[in-house]
């Protein structure tokens, strides 16, 4: 069975940053595309940023220039630093990742962790 589980959430300054982390365990045979997404509260889930296997990068443009996503291929891991944070960036923030397994090959998703931007 698969999972994907988030960390590096919790509560931080305006203009401050966090670093978020999604490790994908299970019977993977290969990880592809990777990203992130948001939903704020009474909003719909929205993309962040993806990244693919070879690194190719794409973003939200209400956060380019701040956040940065990146990933560990020999960890299964991608990570979102997120720098210069504002309040609207307040939100429950999911990883996703489009998995192959020796069974199927189908988009998981995370339980989600939590982003406050307030002072």
């Amino acid at each position: 069975q698969v999972q994907l589980v988030e960390s590096g959430g919790g509560l931080v300054q305006p203009g401050g940053s966090l670093r978020l982390s999604c490790a994908a365990s299970g019977s993977i045979f290969r990880l592809n595309a990777m990203g992130w997404y948001r939903q704020a509260p009474g909003k719909e889930r929205e993309l962040v940023a993806t990244i693919t296997r070879g690194g190719s990068t794409n973003y939200a443009d209400s956060v380019k220039g701040r956040f940065t996503i990146s990933r560990d291929n020999a960890k299964n891991t991608v990570y979102l630093q997120m720098n210069s944070l504002k309040p609207e960036d307040t939100a429950a923030y999911y990883c996703n990742a489009e998995i192959i397994t020796p069974f199927d090959g189908k988009d998981y998703w995370g339980k989600g962790t939590l982003v406050t931007v307030s002072s």
